[in-house]
Parts: structure tokens; sequence; C-alpha cells
């Protein structure tokens, strides 16, 4: 009888507080040598503070971590380096204005004798440097600039790096999210190999089809608590995204309401006809017809903010086609955009949608001066009208339309930018998550809102985590998984329809 081999790393009844708020409890992981093994959940599950305490940069409040028979802490990034624990993120962490073998070799660079003043070893660096890039795959000059090389390059000297310390466990973070589809398989190609040297590797992604492709087991994490451990033959994707959001889709059979039948025209007023952009967006068809909400469904990093990007101008495809009113546009910036008359409510509401130093006056009239632009001015009578309309409109809560609007709860935040895009009566307005964040009672106000711009004759594309959501204000649901669409479903569809359409397989 054969006896199973022990964990290389077993990490057990992690806690972790950040003043006095649990981010992680009782959460567990066992990676076994020769394995690689997916950490999965939701954003905000806990996936990034696990790798932070496995790796020394956190401290843990609880909990064991053995490696092998040993039980360590790793107390720093440096401690988890000895120990042979090593770490690969989304966004390559080396330097582009060094060579491939000074990137592979950067803080060890191996030295000469006493003889030789404990100079830098630069022959036996190189060949090490040769070795290890082959060990991988990679036929390059590992003498020449690390820039020299693509990203997909980039991202596997860094994985040479790692493996140059003698790794025994490699902790690969979001590794796909910059690479095309034969990049992809190039990385997989290599983590393979790997894999059969005995390296274990632990594989974060928001990628369903990378999961299955790669992975002989899977971890999920769920609001910080661990959910469960399975091999990935044991756990399909309907499963899997029903274990991610806590939800059994098998056994919920709710069924939603179609929304209020929009004044919708025959012809588009958005059209876009295979676009797309490499390493972030699969060509992509889509049409918005003005009265119309469509909604944008899929789990993160499934391309919904790529697409947001791309049609407001704040990134420019290199394929495909984008129609206004049946015509051919190219936006090279928002602006253009704006000129056509679309809006954006972005995502990252205090980064990239607020000014928190300006009053809420100023914030909603922001879009409507950039509009008129240089040389023309709102005076701070006009910027007042229209601010108190939007405020008695929206009922944003504000003691005064000068109080800084940093100074608001997020839900008032979320009206004030969505008056912002009002006010300068937009014929297709993009909301990227507007109701993230923000209490029950605002998220309501928020669609009801939606819903009666719709009715004015607006178009909507709205972008939304919470499928409940999507469901309820949608007149078309356009799903998107790993970065191309999958589907459309219309009014009336349920939760469970649109995420049996994201877990499906492949066509």
């Amino acid at each position: 009888m054969n006896t199973p081999p022990l964990p290389v790393l077993e990490l057990t009844g992690i806690h972790k507080q950040f003043a006095g708020i649990p981010v992680l409890r009782d959460v567990q992981l066992r990676l076994y040598p020769g394995e690689i093994h997916a950490l999965m959940g939701q954003n905000g599950a806990g996936k990034s503070t696990l790798i932070k305490v496995l790796t020394g940069v956190i401290k843990p409040s609880g909990g064991q971590m053995r490696l092998g028979d040993d039980a360590v802490w790793p107390d720093s990034p440096l401690a988890a380096q000895r120990l042979g624990i090593s770490t690969v993120y989304q966004e390559v962490n080396l330097c582009p204005n060094l060579s491939v073998a000074e990137n592979i070799f950067a803080g060890r660079y191996p030295r000469c004798g006493i003889a030789q003043g404990f100079r830098i070893d630069w022959a036996l660096m190189h060949q090490r440097s040769r070795e290890l890039v082959a060990r991988i795959g990679l036929n390059i000059d590992v003498t020449r600039l690390l820039s020299d090389y693509p990203v997909a390059v980039q991202q596997l000297v860094a994985i040479a790096r790692a493996l140059s310390i003698e790794a025994r466990v490699l902790i690969l973070d979001e590794p796909t999210s910059s690479l095309d589809d034969d990049e992809v398989q190039k990385l997989f190609e290599v983590l393979r190999r790997l894999r059969g040297e005995g390296l274990s590797i632990v594989f974060v992604t928001h990628f369903l089809n990378q999961v299955y492709a790669v992975s002989d087991r899977i971890t999920v994490l769920r609001n910080g608590t661990w959910v469960g451990e399975w091999a990935v033959n044991d756990l399909g994707p309907q499963a899997l995204i029903a274990a991610m959001l806590g939800r059994d889709l098998a056994a919920q059979a709710a069924q939603t309401s179609p929304p209020p039948v929009a004044n919708a025209s025959d012809t588009a007023l958005l059209q876009t006809e295979g676009l797309g952009q490499t390493g972030q967006l699969q060509p992509l068809d889509l049409q918005i017809r003005a009265g119309e909400v469509v909604g944008l469904a899929g789990l993160l990093g499934a391309g919904r903010t790529e697409l947001a990007r791309l049609l407001f101008g704040l990134e420019q495809p290199d394929r495909g086609m984008l129609r206004i009113d049946g015509k051919a546009v190219s936006f090279s910036n928002p602006m253009d955009a704006i000129r056509q008359g679309l809006a954006l409510c972005p995502e990252e509401r205090k980064t990239d949608g607020i000014v928190a130093e300006l009053s809420v006056r100023e914030n909603i009239a922001l879009a409507l001066q950039a509009r008129m632009g240089v040389g023309k001015f709102l005076s701070r009578a006009e910027q007042t009208a229209i601010a108190d309309r939007y405020v008695q409109l929206l009922g944003i809560k504000t003691a005064s339309v000068d109080t800084p609007i940093g100074l608001l709860s997020g839900g008032n935040q979320q009206k004030a930018i969505l008056a912002r895009w009002m006010a300068i009566e937009p014929r297709l307005l993009i909301l990227d998550e507007p109701t993230r964040g923000i209490d029950v009672a605002a998220k309501q106000e928020i669609m009801d809102q939606i819903l009666r711009l719709a009715q004015a004759g607006m178009a909507v594309l709205f972008i939304s985590s919470e499928m409940s959501e999507v469901v309820r204000v949608a007149h078309r649901i356009v799903v998107l998984r790993d970065r191309r669409k999958v589907g459309e479903l219309p009014a009336g569809s349920t939760e469970d329809a649109v995420y049996e359409l994201i877990a499906a397989e492949h066509a």
C-alpha cells in the first residue's frame, strides 16, 4: 500500500486581523510536491493576504505553517526566499535597465576570489543564467537588457530568478493577466515542466479556463475564510463559482421580473465589430440601442472594465471597429468619446471618480466644464444651479453643494458622479460598478435612476459584480468570461442562467 506524500507546505488555522477586524479566519492550505494548486476566490476573499503571510510580508495573528517537517514563520520576504519560497507577481518586479542575467542574480551576484578583489564573476553569472533560462525553455541572450524582451519573456525571467534560489515552492500571483493566448500556453508548458521536476506551484488566477487547463487541485477562499479543497476533476466550473460566491446555484430557482420596457430604438446607437486589444480583450461584437440598459456580466477578470475603457477612449483598440450611429469612429482620448455623447462612471470611485478636495458643486460641474473647452467657464452661480438641481433630483445628502465631496458617504459620492455625467446629457452612459461599497438603500436609488434614464431614451451599459443587480435592470445581458464574450441573455433571465453561461465549457 502506497503511503501518500507529505505536504511540502501546510498552513493551518491561519488568522489575521487589522485594527481588530478579521481578514483571515481559520484558513488552511496544503501544497504537495510536484503539483500546481489553484488558489481561488473573488476580490476580497483573502488570497493576497494569505500570500503575504506565506511570504513573510505580514505576520499572522494565529495559526501554524510547516515546510516539510519543520514549523516555520518567515518574518520577511528574504527569510521566505531562504526557506525556498519564491513569488512572481502580476506586475513583473524586475529592473528593465539591467540585463537578463543581472535581474536573475540581483543582490546575489557570484563573486571572484580575494585575488580578484571579490569582483562580480560575470562569466559564471552568465553561464548560470543560461542554464536557468534553458531550464524553462527560453533561448535568449542573457547579456541583453531585460527591456529588449516582451512582457511574456520578462515573466519567464522572473520565474528563472525564483528558480535561482532553489525554490521548493513557487507562488504565481495572476501571472497571465498581461499575456495573450499563445503566451499563456507557453507559460503553461513551463509550469508543467517544472511540476514534472517536482516543484510545487501555487497558481492565483481569475480565469476559470486556465484553472482547468493547468491545475491539479483547487483551494477556495471566501470573505477571508476557507471554503474547501478539491481535486480539479472533482469540482466543475459551476460548482467552483458556487463555492466562490457562497451560493448553491443548482438549488436556487429564484426568478426575476423583467425590467420596465424601454423606449428602445431599432437601430444601434453604439456598435462594435470585433473590437479588442491584445492581452486585454478578445475581439467582441456588441450593440447598444437608445433607451436600452445592457448588462455586462462576468466574474472579476472577465474583461468588463477593459471593454468600458476601450469604449470611452481611455485605451485604444488594436483590432476591430467602433461605430456610433452606424459611422466608424476612433477615440484617441475620453474627450473624443464625450463629444460623441458617451460618459463613464469609473469603477474606482475614490481614485478615478471624485476629486476629494473639491466641493460637490465643482465635482458635478467638471464634465460640463471640460466639454465647453478652454477659455469658456461656468460661473459659480451656474455651477450652483446645476448642482442644486441634481442634489435634489438624486437625493444627494450633503449640508451644502460647497461641502468637499470627500466628506460625503460612498453612496452620495457615487450619486454626485452620476450627476456629473447626467449634467452633460449623454446619449450613452457607461456605469462600471456604480453600486460598489454603498448601502442597500443607495443601491436601490441608483438602480431606479438607471431605469428612469433608460425610459427617457438614454442608452446605458451597466457593469456590476452583483448579478442580482444586473438581472434586475438589464434589458439584455452580455456575458463575458476570460476576456471574451460567451453569449447574451434576454430580460428576465435568472442569476443561475448567467452563472451557468459563465461556467459553461468553451464551445
